[in-house]
């Protein structure tokens, strides 16, 4: 089975993007054939800062293979390193109805939310389905407020198939409902954009001010309080195993519990947890020309198999009209 998935170099890893995403993609590495790409073009719709971008991506890399991306057992680049997914964007964007972009609530919420509208922001679930199409990907893995951009994918290449024959696999999407969505400190999805982020790679005075500032309600420390309700529990969920998330369900439950003491352990959990990964991500950025060589690597293993795809593409469409 293929899985596919990408994350944007949009700045220092948090544990959303680890526990929602980079954690599946390391086991899906070891039983299944993983595409996993650094997406800079689709960064370009809200980071348009050339230096900022070429660090991130270099970082973003690094921040892979520290925690456990292994380029030997997966296909690991960057997007823009293949260029047919930009051809392919292009060709699916003629079968793509404007009704299907315009339903499209992700571009509804990024403009309500102030950012300016344009072009590369409305069109991004026509790159993402080209992403998705170019490497016959069965599964992608998806938090549910991505799920419609996989729904548009399958959308498109059902349409692409109804006009021009059988070309593309129907991608399924993949949702974990445990971690579907991980909140951040305010208790919005954790999200760079929101500033509500705990970061991965950070010192450790800064992840204490980031976990020191998770947001909790104003139960005095005698009552009972609701663990179901309460973001602090959820994010230290995520570090527990089964009998010491029911535990602590427990102490919530039974009264007396301090948030600033749940704080304290999870601070101490989080460090600990990412101890080793972070020494090697230093590593890693020690040697950027050997990190962009790993990309350059997987480039060519990912072009080769989009060359196949597109050939597939131009005989179909009729862009490949040389005998």
């Amino acid at each position: 089975m293929r899985i596919l998935s990408g994350i944007q170099p949009s700045g220092s890893f948090h544990v959303g993007n680890y526990f929602a995403m980079i954690r599946k993609m390391i086991h899906y590495q070891e039983a299944h054939d993983l595409f996993l790409f650094i997406a800079n073009l689709h960064a370009l719709t809200s980071l348009q800062d050339g230096a900022s971008m070429a660090r991130n991506t270099i970082e973003a890399a690094a921040s892979l293979l520290a925690l456990g991306i292994d380029p030997e057992r997966s296909v690991f680049w960057v997007q823009s390193d293949v260029p047919e997914v930009a051809e392919l964007t292009w060709i699916l964007s003629n079968v793509t109805p404007m009704g299907l972009l315009e339903r499209c609530h992700s571009y509804k919420d990024k403009i309500a939310k102030g950012i300016a509208p344009h072009h590369g922001l409305f069109a991004y679930p026509v790159l993402m389905a080209a992403d998705i199409l170019l490497f016959n990907t069965n599964r992608v893995p998806v938090g549910r407020d991505q799920k419609q951009h996989l729904e548009v994918a399958r959308d498109i290449a059902m349409k692409f198939n109804a006009v021009f024959g059988p070309t593309f696999v129907i991608p399924e999407a993949e949702i974990d409902d445990e971690v579907a969505v991980v909140p951040g400190t305010d208790g919005q999805k954790m999200s760079k954009s929101y500033g509500n982020t705990i970061d991965i790679f950070t010192t450790k005075e800064a992840l204490r001010k980031q976990i020191m500032s998770i947001v909790t309600d104003a139960t005095p420390v005698e009552e009972p309080k609701d663990p179901d309700r309460c973001n602090l529990f959820a994010i230290a969920s995520l570090f527990l195993e089964h009998e010491e998330r029911q535990d602590l369900r427990a102490r919530y439950l039974r009264g007396g519990l301090k948030y600033s003491d749940v704080k304290k352990e999870l601070l101490e959990r989080v460090w600990a947890y990412f101890g080793p990964y972070r020494e090697k991500y230093r590593s890693l950025l020690a040697r950027p020309e050997e990190v962009a060589h790993v990309l350059a690597q997987g480039a060519q293993k990912a072009r080769a198999i989009a060359a196949e795809t597109m050939a597939e593409v131009r005989k179909h469409t009729g862009l490949a009209y040389r005998a």
